[in-house]
């Protein structure tokens, strides 16, 4: 194997943690939008933390990898289809972590009303369903895909 098809293989390794950890972190979130007992939606969003370190350490993964594979190929870095995979990339992290964040702060109140009796609470049911942190994590994922999308079509290459 070339040295091209090694890098290309842990490009793409990196991008399937990438998806495998949005999926995972979907699946806990809409799981936990259908819970009601505190000490279960905190546990579902401890597991999230697990899918968010897959997508960040695959996101870095795919970035110094795909940065080496535009240089072996004889790519150049102004390519278009390079640029928007790179604007694309920082959206995408920017996107996740501050609906991470905001997640977080759902997961602490979870917690919290865990200890105080793990009843169903209207407050962590509203931050669950929040549009804002729905928007900025599940537009996170999207991102991506159309990163993928632009990492196979190649426009302009």
């Amino acid at each position: 194997m070339s040295r091209y098809d090694w890098l290309l293989v842990l490009h793409v390794t990196g991008a399937f943690m990438v998806l495998s950890g949005i999926a995972m972190a979907g699946i806990f979130n809409v799981t936990a939008m259908r819970r009601e007992r505190p000490s279960e939606i905190a546990l579902l969003y401890r597991l999230t933390q697990i899918a968010a370190g897959l997508i960040t350490t695959g996101l870095l993964i795919t970035l110094a990898i795909g940065l080496w594979l535009v240089s072996d190929a004889d790519y150049g870095y102004g390519e278009t289809w390079v640029v928007l995979a790179l604007i694309l990339w920082f959206v995408a992290g920017a996107l996740g972590g501050v609906g991470g964040e905001r997640e977080k702060a759902t997961r602490q109140l979870a917690e919290r009303l865990a200890t105080e009796g793990d009843a169903p609470s209207a407050e962590l049911r509203a931050r669950l369903r929040d549009p804002v942190s729905l928007a900025l994590s599940w537009g996170a994922g999207i991102v991506v895909i159309v990163i993928l999308v632009l990492m196979i079509w190649k426009p302009g290459a």
